[in-house]
């Protein structure tokens, strides 16, 4: 907080160096910084009445946390006050390195030992879509992860559904599992009567075509998510 008469603090520069998230960084290392702090990085100055830490808060403020600056169109961020086109584009850039970090590389596989470890494979991303997508993680005999691929992208429903085409890869690669995902963008993540349905007729075809369907997940927003294998829903 400025003294009482010092000049209000616009620049990263400016703070006191213990103060100033980059040095914080260097010094301490990324996961002890804020959300705003870590933003304040990208921004390197803020404007006339905020430092870029508290242009960072009212980003994370206005777009109710990373969440929503993932969800929001860029068009929309640009029109913040203080973020113009090349610094939107940071943010973004840095909230798609993080997204991308979730797949990883052949030689890096992840391995799904849990619903929440299902969960966190595919929430950061889906969580953010404004439509419904169905995605199918597909896994070896180890349950590690092979890919991940998306099947469907509007209303998952079981009149629309074509349970056939979930296995495709399954088949083409071989996978011993799956874990079929899809999210709800009201952000509710409360599993409806067709998503029971859905699961019942996966489940069953699995059995026939020899690829375990080890879980049916349900992604909302704010890091909500319901495993159906867990509630007992369509695995009966």
């Amino acid at each position: 907080m400025a003294k009482p008469n010092s000049k209000p603090v616009y620049r990263i520069a400016d703070l006191h160096e213990s103060d100033r998230p980059r040095e914080r960084l260097v010094s301490l290392g990324a996961q002890v910084l804020t959300n705003a702090e870590l933003i304040a990085i990208l921004l390197r100055v803020g404007v006339q009445g905020e430092n870029a830490v508290e242009v960072g808060q009212r980003l994370l403020k206005k777009f109710n946390g990373l969440g929503g600056l993932h969800r929001a169109p860029i068009k929309e961020l640009m029109g913040q006050h203080a973020i113009g086109e090349a610094k939107a584009a940071q943010i973004k850039a840095a909230i798609e390195l993080g997204r991308r970090l979730t797949v990883e590389s052949p030689g890096e596989r992840a391995s799904i030992n849990s619903p929440a470890d299902a969960a966190a494979l595919v929430q950061y991303e889906m969580s953010a879509l404004e439509q419904e997508h169905l995605r199918v993680i597909l896994l070896d005999r180890r349950n590690r992860v092979l890919e991940i691929v998306e099947v469907y992208k509007g209303s998952v429903n079981s009149s629309q559904v074509r349970v056939g085409e979930l296995f495709k890869d399954a088949i083409r690669t071989n996978a011993s599992a799956i874990i079929v995902a899809h999210n709800h963008p009201s952000g509710d993540p409360t599993p409806s009567p067709d998503d029971v349905a859905v699961t019942r007729a996966i489940v069953q075809a699995g059995k026939l075509l020899d690829v375990d369907v080890l879980d049916h997940m349900v992604i909302g927003q704010a890091g909500k998510w319901v495993s159906l294998k867990e509630r007992g829903l369509g695995f009966a």
